[in-house]
């Protein structure tokens, strides 16, 4: 399946080699296309048993034993009071930013998914996008400081690449300026800052157990918090306001997380060890195949925290290796490697908010260049020793020739305008 990929580096000719890459017409390296975050399927014996459970009981929604059990297990890994499940993430953010009573402009970084803003811009709360630091990817409190107006209700942070953001300066910031804080922790499950499990710190912290997460519920989310107030309202918004059989006393809406899904959380969570065991062997051996290879850089873990290692997120500096990301992710498709750009082209370039905010970008200049130079590959229980190892391969020939490649590439591009 992958010969061709192991000759690369030994031939003597760069034109025979540049036709073995499946952009110049080779045979793709994997018959299969490898996703980034292809869902992790756990032990399948322990869920249908769950699942069989929840159909004799016939109690498939509205708060059922596996959500309960779920929530409680959440919150004691996490070691917080309350763990509130929801059935996905962006509600979690939407009901924690209704509940802890955001207005005006929230100050959020535009490189994180699009669901952090319309979190706030669906209730009609103006994200306000701030830049982020080249070096952590998260939002940069000096540049926070400087945003905040007198319409300023709240700050969220998000914890991009599983790394916690600038949690005591955000901290202080929001104490001294009176503002609710908030984070987006979907990328941050299971990791630690400090010792101290992202889940406790700000007003409320929203984690999202999609699909495509490391540690999933087939879909859903949770609020966690500390604040038993704040999680009583959220309670009650996330079920229509009700309190009691027939007593609705606060407005609510329906956030509520399944059966079946607490079902494969809990599952889930009986394997956490293991999936983030084979993350970290991924992530370890990513690191030894593109080690040194110039221009190509790895974002690092504090190994000194817990981390989930869920992304394997590479920074190209073009003007090093000779090629965009954006050419090394259109080889790498070509080749059935489904490498990502994120978070491409940051949230500020997205309808409506390119519409509302032509000028963001004047503001972001870490973020616009950010969006330009990184990249997500495959990882995961469906990726292994045998596809990094070919992987690497083909990132590592692909920078030894990008010269000849990245002429050819642009060659090949002008005769496809041309007819």
């Amino acid at each position: 399946m992958g010969e061709h990929i192991a000759t690369f580096e030994s031939r003597a000719s760069a034109n025979d080699d540049l036709n073995s890459l499946a952009i110049f017409g080779g045979e793709p390296a994997f018959k299969q296309k490898l996703h980034v975050g292809r869902p992790n399927i756990v032990n399948r014996k322990a869920l249908l048993n769950r699942i069989n459970d929840l159909l004799d009981r016939r109690w498939l929604t509205n708060s059922g034993p596996f959500v309960q059990e779920f929530e409680r297990k959440v919150a004691d890994l996490l070691r917080v009071k309350h763990c509130i499940a929801m059935c996905n993430g962006t509600v979690a953010l939407e009901i924690s930013i209704r509940a802890l009573g955001l207005t005006g402009e929230v100050i959020v970084p535009s490189f994180t998914f699009i669901a952090t803003a319309h979190a706030l811009q669906w209730q009609e709360i103006t994200p306000v996008f701030c830049d982020v630091n080249p070096e952590t990817h998260n939002l940069d409190p000096r540049q926070v400081e400087e945003m905040i107006t007198p319409r300023t209700s709240g700050i969220i942070g998000v914890h991009v690449w599983s790394r916690p953001c600038a949690i005591e300066a955000l901290t202080e910031i929001a104490r001294r300026c009176n503002l609710k804080l908030m984070f987006d922790a979907a990328h941050a499950f299971g990791c630690s800052y400090k010792g101290r499990m992202i889940g406790s710190f700000g007003n409320a912290e929203v984690f999202s157990f999609h699909a495509t997460k490391f540690f999933n519920t087939f879909e859903g989310g949770a609020v966690v918090t500390n604040d038993d107030e704040l999680a009583s309202k959220i309670r009650l918004m996330k079920n229509f306001g009700f309190a009691g059989y027939d007593n609705v006393i606060y407005v609510g809406t329906n956030g509520k997380m399944s059966e079946v899904s607490a079902a494969m959380g809990l599952t889930s969570l009986e394997s956490l060890d293991e999936l983030i065991t084979i993350n970290r062997r991924n992530y370890k051996q990513y690191e030894e195949e593109l080690g040194g290879v110039p221009g190509i850089s790895l974002v690092g873990y504090d190994e000194a925290e817990q981390c989930n290692y869920q992304y394997v997120i590479l920074e190209i500096a073009k003007e090093v290796t000779g090629i965009s990301r954006d050419q090394l992710v259109e080889i790498l498709h070509a080749e059935n490697v489904l490498a990502r750009r994120y978070f491409y082209p940051g949230c500020h370039q997205m309808e409506p908010y390119r519409s509302y905010f032509p000028h963001a970008g004047l503001l972001l200049t870490e973020t616009n260049a950010l969006t330009q130079r990184v990249m997500s590959l495959p990882t995961g229980t469906t990726v292994g020793a045998e596809e990094i190892n070919r992987i690497g391969q083909i990132i590592r020939f692909v920078v030894a020739h990008s010269s000849d490649i990245g002429s050819r590439l642009l060659a090949c591009n002008a005769h496809a305008q041309d007819t």
